[in-house]
């Protein structure tokens, strides 16, 4: 027996449930296909931004930092948020330059992504750079660094170990590795 092509959800309610400096919840009540009603918890996040910088010697500059909602220090790319009307190569500069105290002179799109679509608006713009300067190390104020250096040629072993758990160093890194 064929499936039926999926079909969208129209919103017939939609309202803020939380809202915070970062995230909001929102919850969205919704027509499904056979005419019943159904809710969507939605979190809104903002456009993000994520880097991989290589060095001339072959490495990837990354951090190490204590993610809270995991409870554990991630070896990560730099990343982070876009500010209101700010592109996202301004941003992965202005990221990569806070977190790694580096500048790069050239940045290529990798690709765009969304991170967890299931209940999560956020699309990351995933960059390599390269052409690596150094610059004024200026993290946020509540942020606990360390900068890590990573032969890229060794990046799948740390994924494959689970030395590298979060998505956005995963698809980042496999998408330049994957690159001629």
């Amino acid at each position: 027996m064929a499936k039926s092509a999926p079909q969208d959800e129209p919103s017939v309610d939609s309202r803020v449930a939380y809202q915070g400096k970062i995230v909001n919840l929102r919850v969205d009540t919704v027509k499904l296909p056979g005419g019943k009603l159904g809710n969507r918890e939605i979190v809104e996040h903002a456009q993000c931004v994520c880097v991989v910088p290589l060095d001339e010697g072959g490495n990837v500059v990354m951090v190490r930092q204590y993610r809270k909602p995991v409870e554990e220090f991630l070896l990560e790319i730099p990343a982070g948020g876009m500010d209101p009307g700010e592109s996202p190569e301004g941003a992965a500069q202005r990221e990569l330059q806070e977190e790694t105290g580096y500048v790069a002179e050239e940045l290529v799109h990798l690709s765009s992504f969304w991170t967890t679509p299931g209940f999560c608006t956020e699309l990351m713009h995933a960059y390599v750079a390269r052409g690596l300067r150094p610059g004024a190390l200026t993290p946020d104020e509540d942020e606990n660094i360390e900068v890590v250096r990573v032969p890229l040629s060794g990046a799948a072993d740390l994924i494959r170990r689970g030395e590298i758990k979060d998505a956005k160093s995963i698809v980042s890194l496999l998408l330049v590795l994957d690159r001629p």
